[in-house]
């Protein structure tokens, strides 16, 4: 029988014993917590004996509630306490540790301490109805003074602190002058009178306000409806509306600003918020605040994101930057300029009289340069081949037109010497307007031009390029390019220039594009620049090469062209493709690079026409040399270019060969026929590649080369058969090739000239005699081969030392002067080496004559 029911029926002994016996038996804290909660339900019992007694059975379960406070406490389990109060008691115990901290000068752990007050203050805030705790302004007013002491302290003994804590004490008072501005009110409050300051907060403590009932999200809806007209009201974290006034704005953009670069930001959320804020705002340098915060947030959805900026955001930022123009233009008394100081006092706005230049610190060219590299990062990553990509081209006209308004501003700030607007910004906006157009036609930059200055008032105008000059794209370019080199220097002053070469060589004017590359001397200097740079020399390398084709000048197009072509390497020179190489490696970071630095599509030269055009040059220079070097063992061999030799093999060694198909097999063709002397033949095999289509005025391009056919025709003719004949009339040879006599005269002439054919012209008889030489014994052909060796070795070295001595005086005695280099004026003249060949004559000494140097001359002798 339970013992509940048993101690009713038996007297208390009984009940006793049968107790301690379940006692007995039972563990042993289970009695100590029995005979504690009987002691405390019999407190009136006069001994212990009898409270013993009176607390066993079933009376011992039957405890008054209305026992004592003690009795109470002790009977309840943990305390539950609210979040409120806990972290209430976090931000006194990180107070706590900051109050030690300084006790022992620690610095390092104070600065630590202080972010993580800083933490935990804001939902302490949202918690206590928007009030900042009294406890936290104590704390960093207190601070505050603390680190002024610390530091005049600092500045007036010998004995400084530790690295570790210098960094913190520094760390602390940044962050201290920061923090403060937003609760200056607070604190002036707490340093007036202390104690009232804290006793307000002890009262406010004792008060219990009752909960506000949770909004249904109807009310939250309605109350968004019911927004007043002078703001708007905006829903945040549990349904609480948050309104937006002009007075608030400065303190809306500081929050986003702070917010910028942080983790698990909405940055779609705070566009929204600073669109509002440009409707709400009253004033222009409310205006230009938030125009200068919203652009910024909108380049940095790209930059984190990793991808192009979306075409939507773009425009919506270039249109923003158009109304930020606006007001600078319409506003002169408001600035936007680089180094400027930051308004700091966020509750007030700055007082802006007339007639004074107020200073916004910013950056319109930054904007400007940012806008055009998304926009060319979105055109690399567009198909070209679609009419996506066409339709994002037409934004460039837009863009060029903020680019030129941004340089006008620009240039209405220098015209103010208070301002010190530094150089270096306006060679910056002018270098971005220039690279627009220098790889434009005339056209093209005259139409673009005008449409641009129609868009901006007729009262602005241009020092640099006025209005009048967008009629002339040669005088606009050559303006934009003059002043440059007259204020920049370094990269841009370099690339100024090679983007006058390339426009120059663009629209034919060869002479002045060499002369200028020529005296640039950057052919020596480019490998110190940066890859886009020397993406931008080749360019311009390439575009004289072309230039000097159309001008009918094939020795100069192909030695312009070598560099480039003959490597094999044009696309990823050029910036048009990456090109992998059969035994080269790219790591991913590298071919990431690599893509960045592509050209747009409709900034590409094409590659297939660059191709026909070396391929075309170097056969109406090679075949002529290979029929010299047939007929004349004795020259030392040399190659114009490999790239042709090799096609050139692989074709001879095929059995055999179709019609042609593309470009290379046309001029291959083409090749086969000159050498065979049916030239008539090598120029229809070059007239009907289409590619030719593609350049301008191609049918003079064709007749251009149909006359260099003929008259290499006529010199690969002489050189294959001059050993077979003692006299040819010039008549001959003119009727077999179309040429004048005059024509056919001078070309013998100039060959005769060169030493490159052993023979005379009779122009009395209008014959050429040839002169047959006497061969060279097996002495003299070793002779001439050592010679050539000894020469080419010494050549290598003099290169050798050039290089490890960077073009020093030693260098420049070892050339023997200006002259000391072949090609350059000096050795060439005397051997037939791979200098004199570009020093001297267009073609190389042949025939029969000696050309092995000094000493050939010797064994000649």
């Amino acid at each position: 029988m339970s013992r509940f029911f048993h101690s009713a029926e038996s007297s208390s002994e009984s009940s006793s014993d049968e107790e301690e016996e379940l006692l007995d038996s039972g563990d042993e804290e289970s009695e100590l917590e029995d005979s504690e909660e009987d002691s405390d339900a019999d407190e009136d019992s006069d001994s212990d004996s009898s409270s013993d007694e009176s607390g066993k059975g079933a009376s011992r379960f039957m405890i008054d509630v209305s026992g004592s406070d003690e009795s109470d406490t002790e009977s309840v389990g943990p305390v539950v306490k609210s979040a409120k109060d806990k972290r209430f008691e976090e931000l006194e115990g990180t107070i706590r540790l900051i109050e030690n901290a300084e006790k022992i000068n620690d610095w390092a752990v104070i600065s630590t301490e202080f972010d993580k007050l800083n933490r935990q203050v804001p939902n302490l805030i949202r918690q206590n109805d928007s009030k900042t705790p009294k406890l936290y302004i104590k704390a960093i007013a207190d601070m505050e003074v603390l680190v002024n002491e610390t530091v005049e302290k600092q500045k007036g003994t010998q004995k400084k602190m530790n690295a570790v804590n210098t960094r913190g004490l520094n760390a602390v008072r940044q962050k201290i002058r920061k923090n403060n501005k937003e609760y200056t009110k607070d604190i002036e409050s707490y340093r007036a009178d202390p104690e009232e300051f804290m006793k307000e907060e002890e009262v406010e403590e004792e008060v219990v306000k009752p909960k506000k009932p949770k909004r249904s999200p109807l009310e939250i809806a309605e109350a968004v409806q019911g927004a007043e007209d002078d703001g708007f009201t905006m829903v945040g974290a549990g349904g609480k509306a948050m309104q937006y006034t002009p007075e608030s704005i400065l303190k809306h953009l500081r929050t986003i600003v702070e917010s910028r670069g942080r983790k698990n930001t909405d940055r779609v959320e705070q566009t929204r918020v600073m669109e509002k804020l440009f409707d709400v705002a009253v004033t222009d340098y409310q205006r230009i605040r938030v125009l200068l915060t919203l652009i910024s947030t909108r380049f940095d959805s790209s930059s984190v994101s990793g991808s192009q900026m979306s075409q939507e955001q773009w425009k919506l930022a270039q249109q923003e930057f158009s109304k930020l123009l606006d007001i600078l233009e319409s506003n002169k008394d408001i600035v936007v300029i680089e180094g400027a100081e930051e308004w700091e006092d966020d509750d007030k706005l700055p007082t802006i009289t007339p007639g004074e230049i107020f200073k916004v610190p910013g950056s319109v060219v930054s904007s400007v340069e940012r806008l055009d590299d998304e926009l060319t990062r979105s055109l690399q990553t567009i198909d070209p081949h679609t009419a996506e990509y066409v339709e994002r081209l037409t934004d460039e006209a837009s863009l060029y037109g903020s680019i030129v308004r941004a340089s006008l501003y620009v240039e209405g700030l220098q015209k103010n010497p208070e301002l010190r607007v530094s150089q270096e910004v306006a060679n910056r906006v002018v270098m971005r307007r220039l690279e627009h157009m220098y790889f434009k036609p005339s056209q093209v930059i005259e139409l673009l031009e005008e449409n641009t200055w129609k868009s901006i008032d007729s009262k602005r105008d241009s020092q640099i390029t006025p209005r009048s000059s967008a009629k002339d794209s040669t005088t606009l370019v050559q303006s934009l390019c003059t002043y440059l080199f007259e204020k920049s220097e370094g990269i841009i002053r370099a690339r100024a220039m090679l983007c006058q070469i390339y426009f120059l060589a663009l629209h034919d004017h060869y002479y002045r594009a060499r002369d200028m590359m020529l005296m640039s001397h950057l052919q020596e200097t480019i490998g110190n620049f940066d890859v886009n740079s020397q993406i931008l020399f080749n360019r311009a390398l390439v575009q004289v090469g072309l230039c000097a084709f159309r001008a009918g000048l094939v020795y100069e197009a192909q030695n312009s062209l070598q560099e480039i072509c003959g490597s094999n390497r044009q696309k990823e020179l050029l910036a048009q493709g990456l090109q992998m190489q059969r035994y080269s490696q790219i790591s991913p970071e590298q071919e990431r690079l690599e893509r960045q630095r592509q050209l747009p599509f409709h900034m590409h030269i094409n590659l297939e026409l660059l191709e026909c055009v070396y391929l075309t040059c170097s056969m109406l220079l090679e075949i002529p040399l290979l029929a010299q070097i047939g007929s004349s063992p004795d020259i030392r061999k040399r190659v114009i270019s490999k790239t042709y030799r090799r096609l050139l093999e692989y074709h001879e060694r095929q059995i055999f060969t179709g019609p042609p198909e593309n470009t290379r097999d046309h001029v291959m063709q083409a090749s086969k026929a000159l050498a065979a002397g049916e030239w008539k033949k090598s120029a229809e095999f070059i007239n009907s590649i289409k590619i030719w289509e593609l350049m301008a005025q191609s049918e003079k391009i064709k007749e251009m080369l149909s006359a260099q056919i003929q008259e290499e025709g006529l010199r690969t003719y002489l050189f294959t058969y001059a050993p077979f004949y003692d006299t040819l009339s010039v008549t001959t040879l003119a009727s077999m090739f179309e040429l004048t006599e005059r024509k056919v005269a001078a070309v013998v002439s100039k060959m005769i000239s060169h030493e490159e054919l052993a023979a005379a012209l009779d122009q009395v008889n209008s014959v050429v005699i040839f002169r047959k030489g006497v061969e060279l014994s097996r002495l003299q052909s070793l002779a001439l081969t050592l010679s050539d060796k000894a020469s080419g070795l010494i050549e290598s070295n003099e290169k050798t030392l050039e290089q490890r001595t960077q073009g020093t005086a030693h260098a420049f005695e070892r050339q023997g002067g200006p002259g000391g280099r072949g090609g350059r004026g000096g050795r060439g003249g005397q051997r037939g080496g791979r200098g004199g060949g570009r020093g001297g004559g267009q073609h190389r000494p042949g025939g029969q004559q000696f050309t092995g140097g000094a000493l050939g001359r010797a064994i000649q002798a």
